[in-house]
């Protein structure tokens, strides 16, 4: 279902906001955009091809990461699904009772674990992740291969743009402090 508020009309309500503050539209667009397509793409695979394998989204990616890498520690697993390693905890045990992922202990340091798919779990990314890509080419259908191409590579260097300078960018705009902790978005209790 289309959006009640389309692109072009957010982005003309945002530049009559902004009036004559001087920002850089482009990049604002851009930024935005990448959060919108993200966000779009996300829900569309969860409501098609995830929705019938009964996944979320980062179960998903879990799967994927392990189906990629092998059998590999969990803060490798969360920090190349870019979730907390609470999350993936809470993930992995859905996934390990669905059969579709193990824990092992490593076997050389008895505090970390390892976590690498099942034969079952090798089946199943074999069997969905054609009918996920032909989601992927059904949300870029719109583009040409080039386009694609072209849209990846810009994609990537703004990850490594953040990957390669972003700390030191956190470390500028904090005059060097340390950043405060996280928080919940919940109110300290009294």
């Amino acid at each position: 279902m289309p959006s009640q508020r389309s692109i072009n009309e957010a982005e003309r309500l945002v530049g009559a906001k902004l009036g004559g503050t001087p920002v850089r539209a482009e990049r604002m667009a851009a930024v935005a955009n990448i959060y919108r397509a993200a966000s779009a793409v996300r829900q569309h695979l969860e409501n098609s091809v995830l929705r019938g394998s009964d996944l979320t989204w980062t179960a998903f990616v879990v799967l994927w990461v392990v189906w990629v890498w092998g059998e590999s520690e969990t803060r490798r697993v969360a920090e190349e699904a870019g979730i907390s390693k609470g999350t993936l905890t809470g993930v992995s045990r859905t996934l390990e009772s669905r059969g579709l992922l193990r824990r092992v202990d490593h076997p050389t340091d008895g505090r970390l674990v390892l976590l690498a798919l099942t034969p079952e779990g090798e089946e199943f990314m074999q069997r969905v992740f054609p009918a996920f890509n032909e989601e992927e080419s059904f949300v870029t259908a719109q583009l040409s291969d080039a386009e694609c191409e072209s849209l990846a590579d810009g994609l990537r260097r703004v990850v490594l743009q953040v990957e390669e300078h972003g700390e030191d960018r956190r470390r500028s705009l904090l005059n060097g402090e340390e950043p405060a902790p996280r928080r919940s978005g919940r109110r300290p209790r009294n």
